[in-house]
């Protein structure tokens, strides 16, 4: 007998939110997107007051909101009254930053600032809001924790798993299908529209509960006015399957309930399986990544002297203003240097306006505190010894001169009752010096004496007893490990790097090398490398008793389209790396053997694996064959290839989204060309070396990024 059963399935409840994603800038410059910012909220503002929808959430920052405020002074008491009665939900973020180019200390800032300011409107429902970010860092969970924030939406990165899952702890939802979910705005018929819109659940449903969540809502897009009508129909057409509602995210997190405890994943987000992670924005535009590491490292250092001075109330507003400046920057389409040129130009002037305030505040605070210019503070949390500079436009009695500036003197320039003439205008002079054991936080006045010197230097080698590099036969050794500069094309665009299938590179050779200072503190060796077009300069420097080589290039760029790169020759091939991520150490493993040349897309909506990977200030290899550290001053990405360890020191293309680009098969943007992406003219780019283990990383990293004031 045949026995026939139904299989009967249960309604699926969508919690759909409302939202526009933000960027300040892209595509568009950050004034032009401001007054469309204007038309879209002012309109979102009418919906809210008149009950047209019922609640809307801004993001997850708070700096458009500010932005619209700025221009619409009068709508604050409207939009303090949405969020008393949580019909709109700002915050916790100051900007959408990505999370692999700001630091720890800048993420907290970003969350200290946005919450401050969404608190002052009202807001007390946070979430983690991270939808865009190109991959995620496993260390932002312990920083918002620090901020009461245990809930977090992410998409990009996210492998094959469920919408809801534990993140490091973290209850988490990966919107599977993207924040950008327009099918409400789309202009076709509503049976069209449901159609569309079934598929997106089917998938979303696939991962998910009894409950779906659903964004309603896209880059820079306003709610139609007629939502309500549209869900009402769609309802109507898949009611055998759906029925979506309005609400918040918060609504679902309440309802999914301990969903979260049936997937757990500890570590970071970085899987481009089903969604583009856009790694090559790491090497894209690096006077960006340089001029973020410097303003980082200048804020912090202002900050941590004027909790030394005792000075918070004089200069809280200053530095506060600074940093909003600085994370602004620091939003993903800005940083990652995917935007206009007229975009990044404006990035360019705001870093400049972030190194003036915190230079002024420095100066100003060491005027004030009226130590002589051999005073040294040591502003670290450990005791520190090596070669310290200081300047000065007197002669210096047994200190070491190493360079000098033109310019006038900090004590003339931050005092208010003289004004500057040409004959202030004057040479300034570097000296050097040798301390030893500064404890923290304390104050030392530094003797002109010497250590044993422990430096060596010719025309082809400098080194010490503990790092040694020699040049022969035009080639380059450190400590016997081959480097070299290798140059590729790049038929790529600024989101990712694309070779040719079949260029594994070409090196350059070194021209010539010379003793550019032998001192007793301080030698330095002049490197000039030849390739193809381009002539490129090195200066490597080596400071007395030091345990790492400083690498400074200088050269003009005259080619577009091609990849740079400063290369390591290990002796087995790299298996792990480990990189720095919001001052902690990460382990990376990879395929030492895996080519992406052989592996390029070639179906639709696909983007090529890489092995790339971002860094903040440095890596380690520290392997049985291998052991090599990279402490670097904004170089953001590294590479793994066989025994090769690769450092793109520039990365020049043309357009923010070429349709062409053979690594990834959609556009993931408008082919708007950029000339000055192609980095023409002058470059520059730094980095340190070492050999040793964790502990050798953490204090290089510290004696490069050293918090000393003098």
């Amino acid at each position: 007998m045949l026995i026939y059963c139904r299989i009967v399935t249960m309604r699926k409840q969508v919690i759909a939110y409302l939202h526009t994603h933000w960027d300040r800038e892209w595509y568009r410059e950050f004034e032009v997107f401001r007054l469309r910012l204007l038309r879209v909220f002012d309109n979102i503002l009418n919906m809210l007051d008149s009950n047209r929808i019922p609640c809307f959430y801004f993001d997850g920052q708070v700096s458009a909101l500010e932005d619209y405020l700025e221009l619409r002074p009068e709508k604050e008491p409207l939009i303090r009254s949405l969020i008393y009665s949580k019909k709109l939900f700002i915050g916790p973020f100051y900007c959408l930053i990505d999370e692999f180019l700001s630091d720890k200390t800048c993420f907290a800032k970003n969350l200290e600032l946005g919450m401050k300011k969404a608190i002052d409107l009202g807001c007390t429902d946070f979430i983690g809001y991270l939808p865009d970010t190109f991959g995620h860092s496993q260390n932002v969970v312990d920083i918002m924790r620090d901020f009461g924030i245990d809930k977090c939406i992410v998409w990009r990165g996210c492998g094959d798993f469920p919408s809801e899952f534990k993140w490091c702890g973290c209850d988490t939802v990966n919107l599977v299908r993207g924040y950008f979910q327009d099918v409400f705005s789309l202009n076709c018929p509503i049976e069209e529209k449901a159609q569309i819109l079934k598929k997106n659940l089917d998938l979303i449903s696939e991962k998910s509960g009894l409950y779906v969540l659903y964004p309603i809502g896209a880059d820079h897009l306003g709610v139609p006015e007629d939502i309500q009508e549209q869900i009402l129909a769609i309802n109507e057409i898949l009611k055998e399957d759906y029925n979506i509602k309005l609400g918040s995210p918060f609504d679902y997190f309440k309802n999914v309930g301990n969903n979260f405890e049936n997937f757990e994943l500890n570590g970071e987000l970085r899987d481009n399986s089903r969604t583009f992670t856009l790694q090559g924005c790491y090497s894209s535009r690096l006077d960006l990544k340089r001029y973020n590491t410097e303003c980082s490292y200048m804020l912090d250092l202002a900050s941590r002297y004027v909790r030394f001075c005792k000075s918070e109330n004089q200069y809280d507003s200053v530095l506060e203003y600074a940093y909003k400046l600085l994370i602004r920057n620091q939003a993903h389409d800005s940083i990652c240097g995917c935007s206009t040129d007229d975009v990044h130009r404006e990035n360019i002037i705001r870093y400049k306006k972030i190194l003036q305030i915190a230079n002024t505040v420095i100066d100003e605070l060491k005027a004030k505190t009226k130590f002589e210019e051999q005073t040294i503070i040591n502003l670290s949390d450990r005791f520190y010894s090596g070669v310290v500079e200081f300047e000065s436009a007197k002669t210096q009695e047994g200190y070491e001169k190493f360079a000098y500036r033109e310019g006038f003197e900090y004590q003339l320039l931050t005092n208010t009752q003289k004004i500057p003439v040409t004959e202030d205008y004057t040479k300034i002079y570097t000296y050097l010096a040798e301390v030893n054991n500064i404890e923290p936080d304390e104050t030392d006045f530094i003797m002109p004496e010497l250590s044993e010197k422990d430096l060596q230097i010719t025309n082809n080698s400098i080194g010490n007893s503990k790092i040694y590099l020699k040049i022969e036969n035009r080639k380059m050794f450190i400590n016997s490990i081959p480097f070299t500069l290798v140059d590729f094309a790049d038929l790529g665009d600024s989101y990712n790097n694309a070779p040719k299938t079949d260029d594994y590179g070409t090196e350059f050779k070194i021209l010539r090398s010379r003793i550019l200072f032998n001192g007793k503190y301080r030698a330095v060796l002049r490197v000039d490398f030849e390739g193809k077009w381009d002539i490129i300069s090195l200066n490597i420097t080596l400071d007395n008793n030091s345990e790492y080589l400083k690498f400074e290039f200088d050269w003009n760029n005259s080619q577009k389209n091609h990849l740079l790169e400063a290369c390591f020759e290990l002796p087995a091939p790299i298996k792990t790396v480990y990189s720095e991520d919001m001052d902690s150490l990460i382990k990376r493993e990879f395929d030492p053997n895996y080519d992406i040349r052989k592996n390029l897309p070639t179906e639709q909506g696909k983007e090529a694996k890489t092995n790339t990977a971002p860094m903040q200030r440095g890596l380690l290899i520290d392997e049985s064959q291998n052991n090599i550290g990279i402490v670097t001053k904004g170089l953001t990405q590294y590479e793994v290839f066989k025994n090769n360890l690769y450092i793109p020191i520039l990365r020049a293309t043309g357009m923010i989204s070429n349709p062409q680009n053979p690594a990834r098969t959609t556009p993931a943007g408008p082919p708007i060309e950029t000339p000055d992406l192609q980095m023409l003219g002058r470059n520059i780019a730094e980095f340190c070396v070492f050999f040793g283990n964790e502990s050798a990383f953490d204090e290089v990293l510290r004696q490069v990024y050293n918090y000393l004031i003098l």
